[in-house]
Formats: C-alpha cells, sequence, structure tokens
C-alpha cells in the first residue's frame, strides 16, 4: 500500500465513521412504525426489513444517485438538477423530507470542516436552487474528498446498513451483538450491488412499498424516537 492508498482508506474510515456529524441518527426509514404497526403492515422481521432496505431502496435508488453524482465533479447547476430528479422518483414526503434534512446536516457538517463545493451548495440550499438530497449531497463531497466511485458507494452501503442497525437497537429490537451480525450479513449484498454498472444516466428508482407505506403511518405508531 502506498502513502496515497493508505490516506484514501483513512479519509473513507473517517466518513464512513458513524461519529462523524452527518445527522443520519435521526431517521429510520419507516423502521420504527413498520416494527410497531404489525396489526396493519403484517409481521415484521429485521433482517427481512434490512435486506430489502439495501435490496430494493439503496440499490436502486441511494446508489444510483450518489454515483451519478460523484460522476458530475462538482458541477453544482448539474448536481441541482439532479436533486430534483431524486425528489421527483422518492414517493413517500416522508422520505423525502428525511433525504432532503440529513443532506443539509450533512453539507452544514462538511462546510465547517471546509471540504470544497460545500459552503457553495449549501447557500444553493438555502436560496432555493437544490434541494440537498442526501445521495447528491455524499456524491459531490466525497468527490471533492478525493474519494473515488467504489470507495463512495462502498461507504454509502455501509452507512445504510449500519444506521439501520442502530436504529433497530435504539429501538429495542435488537441487541448490539445482533445488529454487527445483521450488517455482516448485510455486506455480501452491499458488495454485490455495487458492482452493478450504472449508466450516467441510470434510472432511480426503489421498491419497498411496506417501508414507505410504514413512513406514511408514523405519525399514527405513537411515541416516536425517529423523524421516519
Amino acid at each position: 500500500m502506498t502513502a496515497t492508498d493508505g490516506i484514501g482508506l483513512l479519509v473513507a474510515l473517517q466518513h464512513g465513521d458513524s461519529q462523524f456529524p452527518s445527522g443520519g441518527f435521526a431517521f429510520s426509514q419507516g423502521l420504527e412504525a413498520a416494527s410497531q404497526l404489525v396489526d396493519q403492515l403484517g409481521p415484521f422481521s429485521f433482517p427481512g426489513f434490512l435486506h430489502a432496505q439495501i435490496g430494493h431502496r439503496w440499490a436502486e435508488a441511494d446508489r444510483i444517485a450518489l454515483v451519478r453524482a460523484h460522476r458530475l465533479r462538482g458541477d453544482l447547476s448539474a448536481l441541482a438538477t439532479l436533486d430534483h430528479e431524486v425528489e421527483a422518483s422518492t414517493f413517500v414526503e416522508g422520505l423525502r423530507a428525511g433525504s432532503r434534512r440529513n443532506g443539509a446536516a450533512l453539507v452544514t457538517s462538511h462546510a465547517r470542516i471546509g471540504t470544497p463545493g460545500a459552503t457553495a451548495y449549501r447557500a444553493m440550499l438555502r436560496e432555493g436552487a437544490a434541494l440537498g438530497h442526501l445521495a447528491v449531497v455524499q456524491g459531490l463531497l466525497w468527490h471533492a474528498l478525493g474519494l473515488d466511485e467504489a470507495s463512495a458507494v462502498a461507504i454509502s452501503g455501509y452507512q445504510a446498513a449500519a444506521s439501520l442497525a442502530t436504529a433497530a437497537v435504539r429501538l429495542g429490537l435488537i441487541g448490539a451483538i445482533e445488529a454487527q451480525a445483521e450488517v455482516a450479513r448485510a455486506l455480501p449484498l452491499i458488495a454485490e450491488a455495487s458492482l452493478r454498472a450504472v449508466a450516467d444516466d441510470e434510472p432511480i428508482r426503489s421498491f419497498v412499498p411496506l417501508a414507505e407505506i410504514a413512513v406514511a403511518l408514523h405519525g399514527a405508531a405513537g411515541q416516536r424516537l425517529f423523524s421516519n
């Protein structure tokens, strides 16, 4: 390993770490409601929920948007256009709002630490010229940090699985050891999806209907720990 390779790995570890202030701790992607509204939504299992989210949302929507954003190489106007495409392709308002809030939190953290492009894109969010969806912001920022496409996808996939496992622990659905076991089982799914080619105009799509219904019903689940 060269010194350059070592720095790249360290940067990936820094920005994939749960201690980085990304704002993701506030969102459960429907996990909270799905686990509480079994009378309306049917039997719940965390492994099934996690695998559906990775296979049918992250792999086909978030990963696609991230890769396409990364390839725009900091073109803020093109990123804003992609931002609106993500908005239009996300059916449930709770998921749209969560993605925008999470992206805004992430770009704010990066503006404060001086990541190139973060301050300018944050200004576009404030002006209403861009929406700040999380995957788009990740693509912008991680490219600016010098992370290659494969590393960016790996961080995104790992965070998608790890954040859901952390949410499940906070909700009391599983313990910390079981959470790590479930993340380990999800890693091959992430790795397999990461190998699929992405065209520069690849459509952004997802199919997680029960999770989307859960997000829509989130307010009916009683006391809420998460925003969606």
